[in-house]
């Protein structure tokens, strides 16, 4: 998934940046997220507000086309994160994880995400299975701790 969460705050600050800059912004886009996966995404929301502080209109250009890709009138939303999460593992890229998670809460099956990584698997090898497998599992773990808290 994301890397961990930086202090954007004392970023902005070190890059000589207003904090407050990007506020409106991240506030404007961060619902899309939240409501997909629950969270913001560190990576997302230093995008947000780094780059946002920087230059606003490439994040709303970037978010514009975001969701013009992932709201499709083809392809229903969870065929959509399993596509994105099997792209994702077939890059080895550690945001799998994250469309994995909104893949499940847009209904997914723990066998539709099997099938996925398998698919990977036929094209990426044992090493996109073992990560596939490690991804499914810290999904899942993270939804037994979201029942316990």
């Amino acid at each position: 998934m994301s890397s961990e969460k930086v202090n954007l705050a004392a970023a902005l600050r070190a890059a000589g940046l207003q904090p407050a800059a990007s506020a409106d912004l991240v506030a404007r886009h961060k619902s899309t997220y939240t409501d997909l996966l629950g969270f913001l995404p560190p990576r997302v929301e230093a995008r947000m507000t780094f780059t946002g502080a920087l230059d606003p209109q490439i994040v709303e250009m970037q978010e514009a086309l975001r969701t013009h890709a992932m709201d499709t009138p083809h392809l229903d939303p969870k065929v959509t994160q399993l596509m994105l999460f099997g792209m994702l593992l077939m890059d080895g890229n550690d945001a799998a994880e994250t469309h994995a998670i909104a893949a499940r809460r847009e209904g997914a099956s723990w066998q539709e995400l099997q099938a996925a990584v398998s698919l990977c698997f036929l094209f990426r090898g044992l090493p996109a299975a073992n990560r596939g497998a490690d991804t499914l599992a810290r999904v899942a773990a993270r939804e037994a701790q979201a029942l316990t808290a």
